[in-house]
């Protein structure tokens, strides 16, 4: 699996590179225009602030500062989770083309993951919220003993409780994990088979099920491998932004003004931007190419994908691989 992935990615590394740099480019550049517009909007709130003016800061500077940097976090939190998913779906989209050896353009993936990239967000919230239940069920019903404990005055009741608690935890994690295992292909079958989410969640428990061990094995690996590179990419960015704090530059005073500190943090915010994109160039495409060839190496193990795949490669290829038909036509 890990194999092919490398291989696909460096056949097909023009559009995979190319609409993750595309997307997560025009995120960053989100990101980076909203810091300009929030740091020069709390520029002189921030002198007031740092200035040795006697009481603490008011209401009426606080609030400027937390306004500007909230919309900047939402900005970025759409800005990115919106590219995250496109490129999500343009994953299996060159893949659907890479498992017939056939080029794809930049304009058919952008095409054709478009076109699917709501679905996947919403195979990706749905997935998010059946992991979340039992956890939020888990975690609500201990804070509710662990007040009513309190309230009694039971203080000899709270180290068992909280015992419990740990051991709940312990237990509700490799269920969420379970969840997260049995769902990881429905963001390719949304766009291999063009299911609906709730129809993709299905079928991915469907393809997973009596290969679940195999499935979380291969897909931990290849997240832990995404992570390692990544860190990698961004190791020397971070060493860039240690250096200020090495040295004491002249024209930069013991007491520096709130532009000074503004302009150093967002050189600094800068850098971990650049250090972001280049790693996600990596990050966000190969785990899903290592999902997508686990989608396909399941359905030719249980479904004989291989003829429907050689058959499709001898004609048009249709725009989405659905299940091959019974093997009596």
């Amino acid at each position: 699996m890990l194999s092919g992935a490398f291989t696909t990615l460096g056949r097909y590394w023009k559009p995979l590179i190319g609409m993750a740099l595309t997307l997560f480019g025009a995120a960053t550049l989100v990101m980076i225009v909203a810091l300009v517009v929030a740091a020069s909007a709390v520029a002189s709130q921030w002198d007031e602030l740092t200035s040795d003016s006697p009481g603490s800061p008011t209401s009426a500077q606080l609030v400027p500062l937390g306004v500007a940097f909230g919309v900047l976090m939402v900005l970025g939190l759409i800005s990115y989770l919106l590219a995250s998913a496109v490129v999500q779906a343009a994953v299996p989209v060159v893949l659907q083309e890479a498992v017939l050896g056939r080029p794809i353009r930049f304009g058919e993936v952008w095409k054709r993951a478009w076109a699917r990239v709501w679905s996947v967000i919403g195979t990706v919230f749905l997935t998010g919220l059946i992991m979340l239940v039992p956890m939020t069920l888990f975690l609500a019903g201990f804070a509710g003993l662990m007040i009513y404990t309190i309230s009694l005055g039971d203080e000899d009741g709270v180290m068992p409780l909280i015992a419990v608690g740990l051991i709940g935890a312990l237990l509700i994690g490799p269920f969420a994990v379970w969840l997260w295992v049995r769902f990881s292909l429905a963001p390719t079958v949304v766009v291999f088979e063009g299911q609906s989410p709730v129809a993709a969640l299905r079928r991915s428990a469907q393809l997973v099920r009596g290969t679940w061990w195999r499935v979380f094995g291969v897909g931990l690996l290849a997240y832990v491998l995404a992570s390692m590179i990544g860190y990698m990419i961004q190791m020397p960015f971070q060493m860039i932004g240690m250096l200020p704090g090495l040295f004491d530059p002249e024209d930069m005073g013991a007491d520096p003004s709130g532009g000074e500190l503004i302009a150093l943090f967002g050189g600094l915010m800068l850098v971990s931007f650049i250090s972001q994109l280049i790693a996600q160039l990596f990050t966000a495409i190969f785990p899903p190419l290592v999902t997508g060839l686990l989608y396909v190496d399941l359905r030719m193990r249980t479904e004989n994908l291989g003829p429907v795949l050689a058959e499709a490669a001898g004609s048009t290829l249709p725009e989405q691989y659905g299940p091959p038909p019974p093997a009596h036509v």
